[in-house]
């Protein structure tokens, strides 16, 4: 753990405050979009072929077929509020793939499709529509817009030198159209023990700081 806590835990004379802070560490990471997004998010239940390109507009009429099975790959609290929304401006009209609003997260939850490798065009439209979203459909009570690229593939250098990095906002998830192998599971579970690793040291550096 990014707090090393185990170590802390040894060398403390008070052994309940140290495992007191981790527990309101996890608590906290536990409620932020974070924790929510998943990558990979497997979507094989809509059989569609693994080789090959597969049409957006294919994806998106299987999502929407298989709507159930997706809610619940997507994990807790998701509901489905629309497909291709249109968000207007004053000069032109944008339409968003699929929205949905967490409950527990409260807030809007934006999925772009993206059925080839992400780009950082992907991600500045996807930024621009989560602030569209924000300050014309959004509520007072609603937490900030999350937006998710939903891709094939991405590309790490990417994400790191564009805003995904360290956003709460803004996330991009692979998808995969058939179940892994077994060693694609102890590495994606090895990538997504560091994930938390790092997210833990980042938010101890960031009470630090404050």
């Amino acid at each position: 753990m990014g707090t090393l806590y185990y170590e802390r835990l040894l060398l403390s004379q008070d052994k309940a405050a140290v495992a007191d802070e981790a527990r309101e560490h996890l608590a906290r990471l536990q409620h932020s979009p974070r924790a929510f997004v998943r990558d990979p998010v497997m979507l094989e239940f809509l059989g569609l072929p693994s080789a090959g390109r597969v049409l957006e507009s294919s994806l998106e009429q299987g999502l929407m077929d298989k709507l159930q099975a997706f809610l619940l790959e997507l994990g807790k609290g998701f509901a489905f509020v629309a497909r291709q929304q249109r968000v207007s401006t004053e000069s032109k009209d944008f339409y968003i793939d699929l929205v949905f609003y967490n409950y527990l997260l409260r807030c809007f939850v934006l999925i772009d499709l993206k059925t080839g490798e992400l780009t950082h065009q992907d991600i500045g439209q996807m930024d621009m529509y989560v602030r569209m979203y924000d300050d014309l459909k959004r509520n007072e009570d609603d937490n900030p817009t999350v937006g998710i690229q939903l891709c094939e593939a991405k590309d790490q250098s990417v994400v790191r030198y564009s805003v995904l990095n360290g956003s709460e906002q803004l996330f991009a998830s692979r998808y995969k159209l058939v179940l892994p192998t077994e060693e694609e599971l102890r590495t994606e579970i090895a990538r997504e023990s560091e994930a938390l690793r790092l997210a833990l040291a980042l938010e101890k550096e960031h009470d630090a700081d404050e």
